[in-house]
């Protein structure tokens, strides 16, 4: 898992995107068992209460729970993980359009770019 930290931004929140990137991508199943903090921590180059933040957060997001005799998994409600993707997905739209905007496309010419990209890559 490729772990790209940088300085612009907290680190414990890139470290809980990148784990919420790799839950609805799929990466990280439903029901799986992650790697321990220290593991994890070593892996991104973190200091461990750093990603212990991060995973304490995603907790609370109901993304991941802790069995404690055993260490802690992805959440098993697809529901859950279906509304992060959305979510995420919106993010992305919304930034796109107020960049087009900012550009100066009107909604319409959005629209139109839009379906010239995905007919383009349906071929």
């Amino acid at each position: 898992m490729q772990w790209n930290i940088d300085s612009e931004r907290p680190v414990y929140i890139q470290l809980l995107e990148h784990i919420q990137a790799n839950i609805i991508s799929g990466n990280f199943k439903p029901g799986d068992k992650l790697p321990s903090v220290r593991d994890l921590a070593a892996e991104a180059g973190v200091n461990p209460n750093t990603m212990q933040r991060a995973l304490t957060e995603l907790e609370r997001m109901e993304l991941i729970y802790t069995n404690r005799t055993s260490g802690r998994y992805i959440t098993s409600d697809i529901g859950v993980i279906k509304k992060l993707k959305e979510r995420s997905a919106m993010n992305i739209i919304e930034e796109f359009l107020d960049k087009m905007k900012k550009i100066g496309f009107n909604e319409e010419e959005i629209l139109e770019l839009l379906t010239k990209a995905l007919k383009e890559m349906r071929k």
